[in-house]
């Protein structure tokens, strides 16, 4: 941004199972996070990273923690927002997933 001010945008919604634009955003981010509430997920893009991937962090009900680098089903920015891909871990039917954007 030109004046050197960054902008940031938080929000959430319900996860679809399938591919899933969120373009409440107003602005193309250079980094995105997203929690899925309801699961133990998280993930986040940072620009330079390629589109449709993310770092994914999923604890599981024991304890453990599983952190992998996803080339597909990922994250893309968008000129107003993002997509989140089909991922099982994060987008899932009906779970609340909530989304920092920052440019």
């Amino acid at each position: 941004m030109g004046s050197g001010v960054s902008r940031k945008v938080t929000g959430s919604f319900y996860g679809t199972g399938s591919d899933l634009n969120v373009r409440t955003v107003g602005f193309r981010p250079s980094y995105v996070r997203i929690l899925n509430v309801d699961g133990d997920a998280d993930a986040e893009w940072i620009e330079g990273m390629a589109d449709d991937s993310m770092r994914k962090v999923v604890t599981s009900g024991a304890g453990t923690t599983d952190i992998s680098l996803v080339t597909s089903d990922g994250i893309t920015p968008l000129s107003d927002g993002f997509t989140l891909g089909s991922d099982s871990d994060l987008n899932v039917s009906g779970e609340l997933v909530r989304y920092v954007a920052i440019d």
